[in-house]
């Protein structure tokens, strides 16, 4: 599939159908987060694969009681190894870097799901520690996205956009 009818094409789909991920589509999956590019190279991604069915259900109470998390076949939790970048970057590490790094791998998550046939939601409304407990994150390991993958049981229209000329600017604003 072209990346440019993956960026159009995907939407966040909250029903999900049954049907399991074939285990390779999920390493597909997972690579391509793997490859999403971080500031110095510093890498801290983490992911917990959470196929259980008692552990999505705890997610999904962490999660502010979104329960379409537990209905997806498979729930990705992407996390943050915080000290991998702030060793390198201090505090800018610890509070953008590593969280834009997570953000391009779960971006690429998206991608790559919908390129396979599966949909995704991005889900940042949750109870970090909360979540970290269910996980069993060690210390100075943050998550900071669960995103639920499935066959999708709906077919969501593509929201509006604020148009290019609104957002866009030459120079300087």
């Amino acid at each position: 599939m072209d990346v440019f009818e993956a960026i159009k094409g995907r939407r966040s789909v909250r029903e999900f159908r049954p049907d399991p991920i074939k285990e390779g589509d999920l390493k597909k999956i997972l690579e391509a987060a793997q490859q999403a590019p971080s500031a110095g190279h510093c890498q801290p991604l983490e992911m917990v694969v959470v196929k259980d069915q008692a552990q999505k259900e705890r997610l999904a109470r962490a999660a502010l009681g979104q329960t379409f998390i537990a209905e997806a076949p498979v729930a990705i939790v992407v996390c943050a190894d915080v000290a991998r970048t702030s060793r390198r970057y201090g505090r800018r590490g610890e509070e953008l870097y590593c969280i834009q790094d997570t953000a391009a791998a779960t971006q690429n998550i998206h991608l790559a799901a919908y390129a396979l046939g599966y949909a995704t939601c991005w889900i940042g409304a949750f109870d970090e520690g909360a979540v970290a407990k269910v996980i069993k994150a060690p210390a100075g390991v943050r998550p900071l996205a669960i995103v639920p993958i499935g066959k999708p049981a709906e077919k969501p229209s593509p929201p509006q956009r604020i148009p290019l000329s609104k957002i866009v600017r030459e120079e300087r604003f």
